[in-house]
Parts: structure tokens; sequence; C-alpha cells
């Protein structure tokens, strides 16, 4: 890709159906997951006698467990079968998945509908290992920057617009029967999407297959620590996915007591964050010209946490009278300190774009092909680990009396340390290899 123009892939079979299947996926999760959320707050907790709060949680949970338990068999399966065909056969699945949800969502049956949440992370579970296996396949090297930071852009601007329409479809009238037409429909645009993949070549088709959950996750783990700047690489992934689902899952509460906005305002927070890293990612391309290098991702990192203080400094307020009424987004915007909340909001997530883009790369370029499933699978395990913290470390910080600001100045020193971490490790890879 000479001249590094990156939406060129977009007229390409290598990347586009690829890229669509991906969008779709990530799309249809967060719009199933918004919108079964929103029943549970507003209607099927206090139908059913549950906690909504609890129920949500719990929900989170389900989600992420299929990560933790089938990781490692879907890197063997995206090692051993055809990529693009194993593609087909995930998204049949969800079309199969998804109408179990739209039977759930009819009958307003909430263990029905876990069930359906589970088997969705499930299928995202075996996805995650072919998507990224699939790119370096089709990709030459100097088109993986841009691969990648255009994939990172759909899956942010897909979570965002799934989870915007998901929240409004479902509690509308007839949002029931339309939320259940629109995910099978999605599911089923995804598999005509994913029947145009090119064909790839089955990598390891002579790997016995193994079902110990238990052992073939730490074997898996334990099989890409040696290789340092692969795992390096791997936690400082997982990092960002830490910080991120920490941020986002304060966004509605920030929201709301610390601003005194309404959910319009927790929806403006959501949207700004996720085209701040769906630009910051377009933008690796531009900045790195097609070389894959980790040389900007510990500045990035300082981006991050100096946005971060920022945005504390900014969140300093008077605390809210009980009971105050929520504004919207013009009287949010109307005061040039909210404005000031948004720019730190917008850089740091431009900030955590720049940042992961070239982690995936390299991944990617210093794999052999042969790993490259089992690699990707250990990153989907370490994922889940750091965001199951996230959510452990933010209740703890709750729990001890910290404030929403508090816990992004906690995120903020946390990062710099990472940074410096990120910096003496990717210095000491460069003078390996004879570059310092």
């Amino acid at each position: 890709m000479e001249n590094h123009n990156q939406f060129a892939l977009f007229r390409s079979r290598r990347f586009l159906p690829l890229f669509l299947t991906q969008f779709l996926g990530a799309f249809n999760d967060n719009f199933f997951k918004s919108a079964l959320v929103m029943l549970i707050t507003y209607h099927l907790a206090e139908k059913t006698g549950f906690d909504a709060r609890i129920l949500v949680n719990v929900a989170g949970g389900v989600f992420i467990l299929p990560f933790f338990l089938f990781s490692a068999t879907a890197g063997q399966f995206a090692d051993k079968y055809e990529r693009s065909f194993l593609v087909q056969i995930v998204k049949i699945a969800e079309i199969v998945v998804m109408a179990g949800a739209a039977l759930g969502f009819y009958l307003e049956n909430v263990y029905l509908l876990m069930i359906v949440l589970f088997l969705m992370g499930a299928q995202s579970t075996f996805f995650g290992p072919l998507k990224y296996c699939i790119l370096p396949q089709h990709l030459s090297e100097d088109e993986l920057i841009a691969g990648n930071g255009l994939m990172q852009m759909g899956t942010f601007l897909s979570i965002l617009t799934g989870t915007i329409f998901g929240g409004l479809s479902i509690l509308r009238q007839g949002g029931i029967y339309l939320v259940s037409v629109l995910v099978v429909g999605i599911a089923a645009a995804g598999w005509w999407a994913s029947r145009h993949i090119p064909v790839t070549h089955p990598v390891a088709p002579g790997l016995k297959l193994s079902l110990n959950i238990a052992k073939d996750t730490l074997a898996i783990v334990a099989d890409v620590v040696p290789y340092k700047d692969i795992f390096l690489s791997i936690l400082g992934i997982s990092w960002f996915w830490l910080v991120g689902a920490t941020f986002l899952s304060q966004f509605p509460t920030y929201a709301k007591l610390v601003i005194g906005g309404n959910e319009q305002v927790a929806t403006l927070f959501l949207a700004v964050f996720s085209v701040g890293i769906g630009l910051g990612s377009m933008a690796c391309n531009g900045l790195l010209k097609g070389e894959i290098s980790g040389r900007h991702v510990p500045w990035a990192a300082v981006g991050m946490s100096t946005a971060s203080i920022l945005l504390y400094l900014a969140s300093r307020r008077p605390p809210l009278a009980p009971g105050t009424p929520g504004i919207g987004v013009f009287l949010f915007l109307a005061s040039w300190q909210n404005v000031a909340v948004l720019a730190c909001l917008f850089a740091l997530s431009f900030a955590g774009g720049l940042y992961i883009v070239p982690l995936y790369a390299i991944i990617q370029k210093r794999t052999d092909e042969a790993r490259m499933a089992g690699v990707i699978a250990c990153s989907n395990i370490t994922d889940s680990i750091f965001m199951v913290l996230s959510a452990l470390g933010t209740s703890l910080l709750l729990a001890a009396g910290f404030s929403i600001p508090q816990i992004f100045l906690v995120m903020a020193l946390l990062t710099i340390v990472a940074a410096m971490f990120i910096r003496t490790a990717v210095r000491d890879q460069l003078r390996r290899r004879g570059a310092l």
C-alpha cells in the first residue's frame, strides 16, 4: 500500500467482507446487550422480583464467561480448519442464537435471555481469533497498521451505534418485536458478508483437538509467555481494555451524579469516547506510514494518562443537591467546563486509538502463522481477566469512598506506571534487535 491510503482497503475483497462481518457482529452483540439491559432495568427486574443492579452485573459476567472457558478451544479450531469457512459457521450459529433471543424477548423470559447472552459470548469467543488471524493472511505487512486501524474504528463505532439503538428500540411501542426482527436480520447480514471472505489455508490440519478447558487455557498462556515482545503486547492490549472498561462502565453514573446530566449526556460521553478511539485508530497509519513499530505506544499511554488527569480536574465541582433534575445535551454544552470534559474524553480516547493499533500489528507481524490463533486466544483470555479486574477494582474503590473522578485519577496514575513499563520494554526490544 505504497500511498498508505488506508481507505483503499475498502475496495478490496481481501478486507471489506471481513470488516463488514466484524462490524455487523459487534453491532449485534451490543444492540442485543443494550436492549437486554434496558429491558431488565425498566421492566423485567420488577416483573421477576430481581434487583436490577445485580441482574445487570450478572449479565456482564455471563457475557464474559465464555472468553475464559472457550478461548483456548477457539484457538485450536482456528488453526486446524479453514478460517473463512469457520467464520461462516460462527455466523450461522449467530442466526440460530438470535432466533432464541427473539423467543426470549417475546416470552420475556430472563433465564432464556441469559442463556442467549452466554451463547452470544461463546460465538464472539470463536470469532475473535479468526478475524485477527485472517488479516495477516490477506494483507501485506505494510497494510497491517491500516487494516487494524480500520477494524478498531469499525469495532468502536459498532459498539456505539449498537448500544444507542438497542436502548432506544426496546422500550418504544412494539420495541420487543422490532428488536427481535433486527437481531435475526443483522445476524443474517453478517453471514452474507462472511460468504465473501476469501478462502485461507488451514495452518495445522493435523492438530488434535483437546477439550480439557482448564489445562488448555493454562497451556496456551504458558506457550506465549516466553515470547516476551508478543506477551508484552498482549498485556498492553489488555491494559487498554481495562482502562476502557473502567471509563465506559462509569459514564452513566458519572453523567448523573457528577455532571448532573440525563441519559442524553451519558450517551454523548459514549459517542465522543467511541469516535475518539476510531479516529485515533485511523490516525495510526498516517503517523507510522505503514511501519509496524511500538515506539509511539508509550507516548500514547502518557497521552491517555494526561487526559485522565485533566478530566479529573475538569470534573471538580460542588456536589449536586439530592433530587436535582438532569440537564440535557444543549444545557450541558452551554458550560465551558462541560465542554472541557468532552475535550478531555476525546483526547483520552484518541490517544487510546493510537495506543492499541500498533500492538495488534506487532502481534500479527512477529507471530508465526502456525501459532497466531493461540496467541489471539491468549489475548482474549487476558483481556477478560483485566476487564474483570476493572469491575472488581472499581467496586472496591467505590466501596472505599472514592468518587468517580477520583477513580479516573487512579487510572491516570496507574497508566503512567504502565507507560514507564512499556517504554522500558520497547527500548529493550529495540536494543536486542540492534535498532539502538
